[in-house]
């Protein structure tokens, strides 16, 4: 099967792009904006609307598949590609991808994804967002090509030795409405909550970590008393964006002391905290983490790590994982580029012991969710992210549907 023609269209995200570095120094909130002027190059807002561009593949029988590029909340910030323009992506998939990609044979997809995610212009690599978006439709098309979902077609290509399929652990994110959209988390029995979007001090981390410590137990009672089923157990994964090292001035030994009191808030329940230290560059932070996590271990604390800023290509991942800096790190999709990358992250993180969530952002679209589901599907992530969007609802609902749809047509 070739590819006969490839169409683009402007695309709005589930979300939107926020200048984090402006956020983290205190930029306030005027209903859903922020006051102030932006921090990070080429954005004109601190919050401005989420742009991607669908990428629709026609296939020689007619068949279309697609993909969507899309790039994080927090573009341009943990050494990120700067914010995402869906007006020149189109522009560089017309120019440069189109030519290359029209006629090519799609019944296999590892090897042209693997071509266009090495693609550079002018010496340098295209952006992550028109990485992760063109090798989506790409693994879209091997898949209709052959008449199976695209979780199969990961399974095959890669050589993962095993015939069953199953449910991947839904992580969801509530955003700013931390309480509210709780509920329905637990209305919804999701594995994995909230997020809760810890990035700002002042009013969201206190200045002793009182309010994060404070909230924890909320979830704990809310969960309690809400839950009509005494077995449901999720697991509490708090992002703080390495705010609590901010407040502790990056010592561990506080850090840590600070992490068993939240351990213990949570407690019956695991508790996760995802970037508790953003050391401003890669190793500082790998350095950091792999500390915490070897003193949480040897103290035989429950209480897990999970890695996420500077973290974001596959050298990235394996250089954390090799050095067990966390016990879970977020592959975080639109980052890594193309999508042989998030395959190849989670089987890495997989064959180390080290657990790997498939998540990426809420400025990402329904069709990469997809896509991306049926990779954590093929890979067996430890949890995928419910995306995109912060109401919740959408979210889960999308993620947690293509699962169950992928899976009943794989039985079938």
């Amino acid at each position: 099967m070739k590819i006969k023609d490839i169409i683009c269209s402007e695309s709005l995200t589930g979300f939107y792009f926020d200048d984090q570095k402006a956020i983290k120094a205190g930029a306030k909130q005027d209903g859903l904006r922020y006051t102030g002027k932006p921090v990070t190059p080429k954005f004109s807002y601190i919050r401005q609307k989420g742009e991607a561009v669908s990428i629709m593949i026609i296939l020689e029988d007619g068949q279309v598949a697609l993909g969507d590029a899309a790039a994080v909340q927090y573009s341009g910030a943990g050494g990120r590609d700067p914010l995402f323009s869906s007006k020149d992506g189109i522009a560089e998939i017309q120019k440069y991808v189109k030519p290359l990609l029209i006629g090519r044979d799609i019944s296999t997809f590892k090897e042209l994804a693997i071509e266009i995610d090495s693609l550079k212009i002018n010496g340098k690599l295209i952006h992550t967002a028109l990485r992760y978006g063109i090798t989506q439709a790409l693994l879209d098309a091997t898949a209709k090509a052959n008449k199976m979902t695209m979780a199969e077609v990961v399974r095959k290509e890669y050589n993962i030795d095993n015939q069953e399929y199953h449910r991947i652990p839904l992580f969801a994110q509530c955003g700013d409405n931390r309480y509210s959209n709780v509920d329905k988390m637990i209305i919804k029995r999701v594995e994995v909550m909230p997020h809760a979007l810890i990035n700002n001090i002042e009013t969201k981390l206190g200045f002793h970590g009182e309010k994060l410590k404070e909230y924890i137990s909320w979830l704990r009672w809310r969960v309690q008393y809400l839950s009509f089923d005494k077995s449901y157990a999720p697991i509490f994964h708090i992002d703080v964006y390495g705010t609590i090292g901010i407040i502790f001035d990056n010592d561990i030994k506080q850090i840590f002391e600070y992490l068993k009191e939240l351990e213990a808030a949570a407690h019956p329940f695991t508790l996760r905290v995802e970037g508790p230290v953003d050391a401003g560059n890669r190793e500082d932070t790998m350095i950091a983490l792999k500390e915490i996590t070897k003193m949480i271990n040897e103290n035989n604390c429950t209480v897990e790590i999970v890695a996420d800023e500077w973290c974001n290509t596959f050298d990235d991942v394996k250089f954390f994982a090799d050095n067990n800096a966390g016990h879970m790190l977020q592959i975080k999709t639109p980052d890594l580029g193309g999508v042989n990358n998030i395959i190849e992250a989670l089987l890495y993180c997989k064959n180390r012991n080290i657990g790997a969530y498939s998540g990426g952002t809420c400025n990402e679209t329904n069709i990469s969710a997809e896509v991306t589901t049926n990779i954590a599907i093929a890979c067996e992530a430890k949890q995928c992210l419910a995306k995109p969007g912060m109401g919740t609802d959408e979210g889960i609902m999308i993620v947690n549907n293509v699962m169950n749809r992928t899976l009943a047509l794989i039985k079938r």
